[in-house]
Formats: structure tokens, C-alpha cells, sequence
């Protein structure tokens, strides 16, 4: 299975918009998510969980900003807003809504890349405090969602990369089984047991040396699992 790619949610009621965004962004290996309008944009984004979203302010139903106000309930998703609004009071409301960036229309597709990629490294620093992780030999890239084992790019499955991504933020504690479960699989499966076990097995194939002795993730008998440092 590919990597996981950033999955981008696009909130705009322009075809010919949405297709220019769609076209950018697939080419510069994103996932694509659209909509055209402003409440079902919310539902979207509350569902899929989009890495970021891209959202037009004039909107068939509800303001844009309304849209922003509701996603802020529940997320700090990064929001970027292209808007034909040009005025320093929209942009001022927006941003002060809870948008991220504020780009005004039409702009340049490379500019939005750009933005965009800037957007996903911060959130990315925010959440685990580098937008790479690292131990040992292994070194996570957490924008492009890509893997590196002494330099050469690994394939991982989406869930087994949130799994190594989990291991490596934690790394250093003791984690115990029902948390990971949680955290990774959700609160319906915190006594999947064996299902983590089989996902602890696949990744130390991938990254232990030896895997049948591991010195990465190590088994904290009756407990759960702890990534060491290397």
C-alpha cells in the first residue's frame, strides 16, 4: 500500500475553481475533497478529517466565516481562505474567525502550494513539536507523511505509520495497551489486543534489525509497549 497522502477539503461553489484547485493540488501528490457549500463543508470536515481546508468566503448558503466559526468548535485544522473578498476588514474577520492564511482570488497556484505546504509543516510542529521525528535510524517526515530507515524511504501502511508515529512521539514511555488502542485505533477497540499485536509484529519486521530482538519497540510484559531511544 502507498503512503498516506495530506487530504485536503475543498469549500467552493465555482466549478471551474474547484477543477483548477483539484488539478494543483493531485499533481503535487495531495488527496482531494470537494464541496459546494458551506454546510455540508462543515459535515465534511467533521467526517474525513481533511489534513487541511481550502474555503471560499461567498458561498451558496452560508457565509464562509460561519463555516470557519463551526470547525474551530471542535479542530485546529489549518484553514485557508481564497476569497475574491479583498478588503482589509474581511480579511481582518476572517482571520480573527479562525483562519490560518487568507488568499485573495485569482491567485497564483504555486503561491497557494506554497501556503499550503507552510500550513501543514506548523500544524505538523504544533501537534508533535518537530515536523520530523527521528530515532536512530529512523527518521519521519511528518508533512509528507513519508518514512526514512537509514536513509532509504520505507513503505508503510497508512495505520502502521500512525502506529510508528504514535511509538515515536511517545518514545521514552510506557505505554499501556488500552492506550494505545485508543489513541491510534479509537475507543472502540481498546481491547483489540491481538489486533495490536499484529500491527507491533509488522512494524518491527520493517524496522528492527532483528526483529525477534527487538531494540526499539520493546514488550512491557502485561502491560503494553515502549519505543526506546536509540
Amino acid at each position: 500500500m502507498t503512503k498516506k497522502k495530506n487530504t485536503i477539503l475543498v469549500i467552493e461553489d465555482e466549478l471551474p475553481i474547484r477543477k483548477v484547485l483539484s488539478i494543483s493540488l493531485e499533481s503535487a501528490d495531495y488527496k482531494v475533497v470537494e464541496c459546494d457549500n458551506g454546510r455540508e463543508g462543515a459535515r465534511l470536515a467533521a467526517s474525513i478529517k481533511p489534513e487541511l481546508i481550502l474555503l471560499d468566503l461567498g458561498l451558496p448558503d452560508i457565509d464562509g466565516k460561519e463555516v470557519i466559526a463551526s470547525v474551530r468548535e471542535w479542530s485546529q485544522v489549518p484553514i485557508i481562505v481564497c476569497s475574491v473578498r479583498n478588503t482589509d476588514e474581511e480579511i481582518i474577520h476572517a482571520l480573527s474567525a479562525g483562519a490560518d492564511d487568507y488568499v485573495v482570488k485569482p491567485f497564483n497556484p504555486d503561491v497557494l502550494l506554497a501556503r499550503i505546504h507552510t500550513n501543514l509543516r506548523k500544524a505538523a510542529t504544533q501537534e508533535a513539536g518537530d515536523p520530523e521525528l527521528t530515532n536512530g535510524n529512523i527518521r519521519m517526515d511528518l508533512v509528507r507523511h513519508e518514512v526514512f530507515l537509514g536513509g532509504a524511504k520505507a513503505t508503510f501502511t497508512p495505520k502502521e505509520y500512525e502506529l510508528l508515529r504514535y511509538f515515536l512521539i511517545h518514545r521514552g514511555k510506557m505505554l499501556t495497551h488500552k492506550q494505545i488502542l485508543k489513541d491510534v485505533w479509537g475507543n472502540a477497540h481498546t481491547d483489540d489486543m491481538q489486533y495490536l499485536r499484529v500491527y507491533v509484529r509488522q512494524l518491527r519486521e520493517k524496522i528492527e534489525p532483528i526483529p525477534t530482538q527487538p531494540r526499539f519497540i520493546i514488550t512491557e510484559p502485561g502491560i503494553g509497549y515502549r519505543m526506546e531511544f536509540a
